[in-house]
């Protein structure tokens, strides 16, 4: 392996750790070995409540990220019905309850084939990194400023229901998605197409393009993945 001429890494980003917290674990990790300072970019970052594939890549494999940016994602989520935070997640505590009496398992799995479209407006997260006027949604949100932010259009490939409690009121979904998709998003918007509330209360990326999480190396087991690694350069 060669870090300067470029590598491509694929980590399994723990929970609550940032994608940026993540990288610099790796960085940290990689110029330690190398004893010069690596130069680590992220294609596409996850919240700090997800878990899953988080691709890395080192010297001039950075000119890639554009590209592994633009691969098509998939996410496993668990979402739970009848409320709602701030964030959409469990970053924040609930802010509102609502009524399920109207949710069935028929109802949510006709809601969620809706959804599914090649280009559709979502609106991101107020807690989210998208810029508003040059600042950070999350930055404004957190100084308790009020501001709007315009939909993207997003593309949705797949939907599939995985499990529905009824009497839990929660239910797990397999999303395959495009670039700039937010399931935290997608959490809010079938709360309120159920004339409810949602958030998650998990969210994993299992894959991006061809890579599956099962391909991705922790961060517990990269020290040893490291050391057993031939190095050029």
């Amino acid at each position: 392996m060669n870090f300067r001429t470029g590598e491509i890494l694929y980590i399994n980003k723990p929970y609550a750790m940032s994608s940026f917290q993540a990288l610099a674990h790796i960085r940290f990790l990689l110029t330690r070995r190398m004893k010069y300072k690596v130069k680590v970019g992220h294609a596409g970052t996850l919240d700090p409540l997800a878990t899953g594939v988080l691709i890395l890549c080192t010297g001039k494999a950075t000119k890639q990220i554009e590209t592994l940016q633009a691969h098509t994602k998939e996410y496993v989520a668990t979402l739970q019905l009848g409320a709602s935070t701030p964030s959409h997640d469990m970053e924040h505590p609930v802010d509102e309850v609502f009524p399920t009496s109207q949710i069935t398992r028929e109802r949510v799995e006709a809601l969620l084939a809706s959804f599914v479209g090649d280009v559709v407006p979502q609106v991101p997260p107020v807690y989210s990194a998208v810029c508003v006027n040059g600042k950070r949604a999350y930055q404004l949100s957190r100084k308790g400023k009020d501001f709007e932010i315009q939909p993207k259009m997003v593309r949705i490939d797949e939907i599939e229901l995985l499990h529905f409690d009824e009497e839990m009121m929660q239910m797990s979904i397999r999303v395959v998605c495009g670039k700039g998709t937010y399931i935290r998003s997608l959490a809010r918007d079938i709360g309120e197409q159920l004339e409810s509330g949602a958030y998650l209360t998990s969210l994993c990326r299992t894959r991006v393009g061809d890579v599956s999480i099962d391909n991705c190396i922790t961060l517990e087991q990269f020290p040893h993945w490291l050391e057993c690694q031939q190095i050029e350069g």
